[in-house]
């Protein structure tokens, strides 16, 4: 049984920050394609950061620079630092795990970024 936990999501105000953890348990081994999506109401689910091998990185455009992907392997946890939040990150974030054919997705985790 595969569970993905996330924690981290809240609000914060303009130009502030906040760190959003995943860990994924019931997976038996460690997972190299991992990371985060968003969506926001009336939008599409993009694709926020992620892992696409053990230190490959990739970014939507609109976060880079800002965002952060990380991870502690041996436990499967992705972290998404999130600095000089704007109103627009605003969305439900969802963490992935992927390994063979199969994925996994957490329940999502609210940002609200507003003053």
């Amino acid at each position: 049984q595969v569970q993905l936990v996330e924690s981290g999501g809240g609000l914060v105000h303009p130009g502030g920050s906040l760190r959003l953890s995943c860990a994924a348990s019931g997976i038996p081994y460690t997972i190299n394609t991992m990371g985060w999506y968003r969506q926001a109401p009336g939008n599409e689910r993009e694709l926020v950061a992620g892992f696409i091998a053990l230190r490959r990185t990739t970014y939507a455009d609109s976060v880079r620079g800002r965002f952060t992907i990380s991870r502690e392997g041996a436990k499967n946890i992705v972290y998404l630092q999130m600095n000089n939040v704007k109103p627009e990150d605003t969305a439900v974030y969802t963490c992935y795990v992927k390994w063979g054919s199969a994925t996994a997705w957490g329940q999502g985790t609210q940002v609200t970024v507003s003053s």
